[in-house]
């Protein structure tokens, strides 16, 4: 810590940003496509608009994210970076996990492939995957492996490596949200007593991390000085307003009946669970 370090040009320049631009415009026409389908389907219970404004919402941080002007500081500024890991790794997936997107795609898959998909949610390497343990390891404690090693410097000075840090950061991010208060059915999820334990696990880890990165203690990331303090100070703050909002989406989404009716879709895996509205 305390030099500048040397960075690839990992945005991709203007070609990237239509990439992604693209691949979002097509999530969001996707799963709107989707959602008309399932209202049509069924006329009674529907499809709430506000699982699709959350989706979209999702999508609009990942653009915040991954488009100008904040993609390409992020190669070159520390405290870019961790916006970016913020809005990637804990805001973009609370909004796109309460869209419930798993529950949408069974209601308007066939039934022979919704079925599938139900078998493959319910098999062993599914159900360890979705393990609160894996989820809180693969979004917090490899926080610790990225930056008190030489992996953060390793992946930043490579395009590949910025975009796999991209992927983990949404599909760990999007693990966790959906373990801890997703609307769609979890075959592993604990009780709301066991969610908070691995939620308040999750606050101390990010907790100590940011400050032993602020205090330069076991850091390794060659960045300035003034660059590593602030941009531990977002991974401070923002972390704490990200798990409060997620812990506000527990709340919200907790329902007495929850466990009669996982149970009662997991005897029938081609329907698909209902959705609060």
């Amino acid at each position: 810590m305390g030099t500048m370090h040397q960075q690839g040009e990992g945005g991709g320049g203007l070609p990237g940003a239509i990439l992604v631009a693209l691949l979002l415009l097509g999530a969001a026409g996707g799963y709107l496509f989707a959602a008309r389908r399932a209202r049509r389907r069924n006329a009674v219970q529907g499809w709430s608009p506000w699982r699709s404004a959350s989706f979209l919402t999702g999508l609009t941080l990942l653009a915040v994210a991954l488009l100008p002007p904040l993609a390409p500081a992020a190669h070159y500024d520390f405290r870019g970076h961790m916006a970016q890991h913020m809005l990637i790794g804990m805001y973009a997936p609370l909004a796109l996990v309460l869209a419930a997107p798993v529950t949408l795609l069974l209601r308007t898959l066939p039934h022979d492939q919704a079925r599938r998909v139900a078998v493959f949610l319910h098999s062993p390497p599914a159900r360890l995957l979705v393990h609160p343990a894996a989820a809180l390891t693969l979004s917090a404690a490899t926080l610790a492996v990225l930056y008190f090693t030489p992996l953060y410097n390793a992946a930043m000075a490579h395009p590949a490596g910025h975009w796999l840090l991209h992927a983990h950061f949404l599909a760990s991010g999007c693990l966790f949200a959906h373990v801890i208060a997703g609307p769609d059915p979890a075959p592993t999820r604990p009780g709301v007593r066991g969610r908070l334990v691995y939620l308040g696990i999750a606050i101390a880890v990010h907790a100590l991390i940011a400050q032993a990165m602020y205090g330069g203690f076991f850091i390794d990331v060659h960045a300035p000085i003034d660059q590593v303090q602030q941009g531990a100070e977002i991974m401070y703050y923002g972390g704490d307003i990200a798990e409060l909002l997620l812990a506000g989406a527990l709340v919200a989404t907790w329902r007495p009946e929850r466990h009669t009716t996982t149970a009662r879709w997991r005897g029938r895996p081609g329907i698909g669970a209902p959705t609060p509205r």
